[in-house]
C-alpha cells in the first residue's frame, strides 16, 4: 500500500481555481466572498421551526416525522430567532464536492460574538456532497436576533483527501439521507433513505420585533 498523501486546508487561490475549473461548484458564486482559506456563505430564505406544542419528547428510537414546519421569508422580511430558540435554516449557495475534497462549515466570529450559533454538530460535508447546507441556528442571548436572507451567515473551508473516496456521499450503498437537498431539511435520523430534495411546504411568518415567540 502506498503512503497516503498529506492532506491540506485549501487556500483562496486554490478554491477559486477549483471553482473556475468546475471541480468544486458553488452556486451562485461571488469571488468577493472568498476569504484567505474559506468562502463566506449567505443565508437562504427558508427555515424549519419545531412544533413544540405537538411534541412531548424526541425519541431517538422512534423519531416522529414532520416534527418541524417550513417557513419562507421575503427578500426584506426578517426572520426573528428568539432567546434560547433553536431552528433550522439553509445556505443560499448550493455546493457540490468531488470525491477527493471535504468541506467544513463554521460560524463567523462576528456573529458568534453576538450570540448567534449557526451549527451544533452538522459542520462536516462529505466528499461527493451536493446541495444547500442546513444550518442549526441557536440564539444564546437574552434578546431576539433578526436574520435576513442574503446576509453572510457562515464560512466554508475545504480540505483535500489523501485519495478519492471509494464510496462518496450519495453512493447507492450508503443510503445518504440529504443528497441534493434544496431547503432547510429536518432530521431524517432512523428514516429510510429518501431520494431527491426536501419538499416541505411553507407558511406565513410573523416578522419584526413584535413577532410573537413560536410555541
Amino acid at each position: 500500500m502506498s503512503r497516503p498523501r498529506p492532506t491540506a486546508v485549501l487556500s483562496d487561490r486554490t478554491i477559486v481555481a477549483l471553482v473556475q475549473s468546475g471541480q468544486v461548484r458553488i452556486e451562485p458564486f461571488d469571488p468577493a466572498l472568498v476569504q484567505p482559506a474559506s468562502v463566506d456563505l449567505r443565508l437562504g430564505d427558508t427555515f424549519r421551526v419545531f412544533h413544540n406544542h405537538k411534541i412531548t419528547a424526541i425519541d431517538l428510537r422512534a423519531p416522529l416525522p414532520e416534527m418541524t414546519e417550513q417557513i419562507r421569508i421575503g427578500p426584506e422580511e426578517p426572520f426573528v430567532i428568539h432567546p434560547g430558540e433553536f431552528c433550522l435554516g439553509r445556505t443560499l449557495e448550493r455546493v457540490e464536492l468531488p470525491a477527493d475534497i471535504v468541506a467544513r462549515i463554521e460560524g463567523k466570529s462576528s456573529l458568534g460574538r453576538l450570540g448567534l450559533i449557526v451549527h451544533a454538530t452538522a459542520g462536516f460535508c462529505d466528499p461527493g456532497w451536493r446541495g444547500t447546507l442546513t444550518l442549526e441556528l441557536n440564539n444564546l442571548t437574552r434578546v431576539p436576533i433578526r436574520l435576513y436572507a442574503g446576509l453572510p451567515i457562515a464560512q466554508l473551508s475545504f480540505m483535500a483527501l489523501d485519495a478519492p473516496a471509494q464510496r462518496p456521499y450519495g453512493h447507492a450503498e450508503l443510503g445518504s439521507h440529504y443528497q441534493d437537498q434544496q431547503e432547510a431539511t429536518e432530521s431524517r435520523y432512523g428514516a429510510p433513505p429518501t431520494a431527491g430534495a426536501d419538499a416541505g411546504g411553507s407558511s406565513p411568518r410573523q416578522a419584526g420585533a413584535g413577532a410573537a415567540p413560536r410555541s
